[in-house]
């Protein structure tokens, strides 16, 4: 869903950002759970077609740590940015509008549809052989 630019204040980007890199810490962990709950998973099933899904999720999720990075780094140099424009026009700062950063929140969209449907899927995989 594309939603347009809009001019905002740099408290709203920052605390976006902040909302941002709360769920994605917490994308992080529930994935480090997964991974643990595909370990007792792989110790109760040892036949070759469960050993394929295994590594199946576990490619998965190494892929979702990856684009977690992704988005925390972008997110982070924008954050950054926007200090430093703070650092140097602080009386204005609190007057200003910003370009609002559609093209980060698209991809936050875009990761939230795609780690739902990889969850979904992996609960199903879950309930079916544990």
């Amino acid at each position: 869903m594309s939603t347009a630019a809009k001019p905002l204040y740099l408290s709203d980007l920052h605390f976006e950002h902040s909302q941002w890199v709360n769920e994605l810490d917490f994308f992080a962990s529930q994935i480090n759970s997964f991974e643990n709950r595909l370990g007792e998973i792989a110790i109760r099933n040892t036949g070759a077609d469960v050993k394929a899904k295994l590594e199946q999720y576990q490619n998965q999720f190494i892929r979702q740590k990856e684009v977690i990075d992704e988005l925390k780094h972008k997110i982070g140099s924008h954050e950054n940015g926007l200090t430093s424009y703070a650092v140097a026009h602080p009386v204005a700062i609190d007057h200003m509008h910003f370009d609002d950063h559609t093209d980060i929140r698209e991809e936050m969209e875009q990761f939230r549809a795609i780690y739902q449907e990889l969850k979904d899927n992996y609960y199903k995989f879950v309930l079916q052989w544990m």
